[in-house]
Order: structure tokens, then sequence, then C-alpha cells
């Protein structure tokens, strides 16, 4: 079944629609405690950003039990739960989602040196200042380099940590609102939901989380940024047919996120240099082109569990 037949396929745009404004107005109401006090810096806020990114998994469940759509029987396999079949695939793709946001990143920041938006430096001295600003006055620390050395070796196991927060935003994204969007086609798919998507982290990026941008500019960087990654973790959802690999790969970014600040001479742009910023922005199209042009986006599986069903995709 080809994109164009599967455009004449119909949208469920009512129940698109009660996802979005769900998981707008939710993550506002999560968000409103930290408006009503002192943004950020308010101590609760480590609490509620985690709460945040369970509110597009509110959605989505909301649209599948109370909207039902999709059907009953298809849910598992329309959101991407289960059957993790075929198993090498998947396997194969949680992989890549674990190891690929990492490298990524840090080819986002080398090439972020490469454009001046960012100075190297390699003795650390920067980062084991803003440690020692962290810890009480006359507490030691071991050497940078130990902690830094710590730091990258626990980005791994931090990536399946994080996983189990992204599974939040991951059920909803690309678990539910990916494939409800599929029959427009994979790429306007992709590109509607990653604007959804960038737009929805709203609450917090206008209060300065990310971009240090506490207006629109803040918005439309996480949008492109949030459009960029999501081919590559559309790409993982609807290749392998499964949600996993997507949700690895966003837990995986989200561990990788502070790179740029262990290495920085200075406190960096993050709109320039971050990882969803404008030189992640480049190294992540190169990355969408390459996937464009192998063919990567032609084969994906059902993503229902009957051929041919409204919202389904083609067989390899």
């Amino acid at each position: 079944m080809s994109d164009q037949a599967l455009r004449a396929r119909r949208v469920p745009w009512t129940a698109v629609i009660v996802f979005v404004a769900v998981s707008f107005a939710l993550s506002w109401l999560v968000a409103m405690p930290l408006w009503l006090g002192d943004g950020l810096a308010e101590p609760i806020s480590a609490f509620l950003l985690p709460v945040m990114m369970f509110t597009p998994a509110v959605a989505a469940l909301v649209v599948t039990f109370v909207m039902r759509v999709p059907a009953p029987r298809h849910r598992a396999r329309f959101l991407g739960l289960w059957p993790l079949r075929p198993a090498k695939r998947v396997i194969w793709l949680m992989v890549a989602g674990w190891l690929a946001p990492p490298l990524l990143v840090g080819l986002g920041l080398l090439l972020s040196v490469a454009l001046g938006f960012v100075q190297l430096d390699l003795t650390f001295a920067a980062f084991a200042a803003e440690l020692e600003k962290a810890v009480p006055a006359g507490v030691p620390l071991p050497p940078v380099q130990v902690i830094v050395f710590a730091q990258l070796a626990m980005i791994p196991v931090g990536a399946l940590f994080n996983s189990l927060f992204a599974f939040g935003e991951e059920l909803g994204w690309r678990g539910w609102l990916l494939p409800a969007l599929r029959p427009l086609g994979t790429w306007p798919a992709l590109i509607l939901s990653g604007v959804i998507w960038g737009v929805w982290h709203s609450p917090i990026i206008l209060l300065g989380y990310n971009f240090g941008r506490t207006d629109i500019t803040g918005v439309l960087f996480m949008v492109v940024g949030c459009v960029t990654w999501g081919v590559l973790l559309g790409w993982l959802r609807l290749r392998s047919a499964s949600v996993w690999p997507a949700v690895i790969a966003h837990g995986s970014l989200n561990a990788a996120a502070g790179l740029i600040l262990i290495f920085a001479a200075t406190q960096p742009d993050m709109a320039l240099a971050g990882p969803l910023g404008v030189a992640t922005w480049i190294v992540l199209a190169l990355v969408a082109v390459i996937l464009q042009v192998t063919g990567q986006f032609r084969a994906q599986p059902e993503l229902a569990d009957a051929p041919g069903r409204l919202l389904s995709v083609p067989r390899p």
C-alpha cells in the first residue's frame, strides 16, 4: 500500500484534537505551580517536570479507551506495545535507539565547535567550577577527570533509567499520535507530530527551560528541535512497528543532553550548541536525508493487526 493510498484514508481528526487538547491542558496544569511561584527555581520542579512527561500518555489513554480509537482488539498493536515482532528487528532498533542519541549529541557538539558556537575545555575547568558551587564549602571532590569519566560511563545506564519517564511521552507522541496521523503520509505525519511535540513543551520553555529564552523564540527553537529528533524517533517507531525503540532513544537523548556542559569552556548558548540547538539540527537533517535516500521509510510493518484497516501502513 503506497503513501498515496494511505492519504485517501481518514485521519481520526476528532480524536487527534482531543488528544492534543488533553495533553496540552494537562501540561499547563502540571506546570502551573511553577508559573505561580519562582518558575524553574521552585524546588517542586524536580517533581513536576517528570510528572509532566506522563501527560501525553494520559491523553493517549483517553482517546484509546474513551473514544475507542483504535478499536479494542487493535490497541496493543496500534500503540506499539505488543507483539514485538519481528523480534530481531525490534531488538536491533532498540539497540540503535540506545546508542545513537549520545553519538549524535556528540557530533552536534563537534559541529558546534567547528561553527564557533562553543569553545572546548578539555581541562574541564568550567565544569569543575560548577561542581564546586553545587557542594557545601569545604567538601572535598575527587579529581574532575574521574567525575567526567563517571558521567560519561553512566550515560548508557542513565538512558535506561530515563526511559521510564520517556515512556510517558512516547506512548503519546510515537505510540498514538504518529500512527493516527500516518494516513497523511510518512513525512507529513512525522513533521506534524514533531510540531505538536515541540509546542507541548511551551509551559516550561517559556520559563527558560532548555534555552534560557522566555519568549516565543524559545518555543520555536524547541519545535524545530522536536521535529528533527522526531524524525529519528519516528523512524524507529515506524520501522519496528514498536514504541519501545523510540522510548529507549528518548531516554538516551535525555541522558546525553548534558554532554556539552561538561566540555564547554563557558556557558554555551543552548539554542545554538545544545542537543536541541542549531548544530544538532544539521546533524539530524543529514541523518534524515540518509534514512530517506536509503529507503528506510519505504519498509514499514503494519501498525494494526489487520491489513487494510484504517491507520494501517504498507507491509515490507
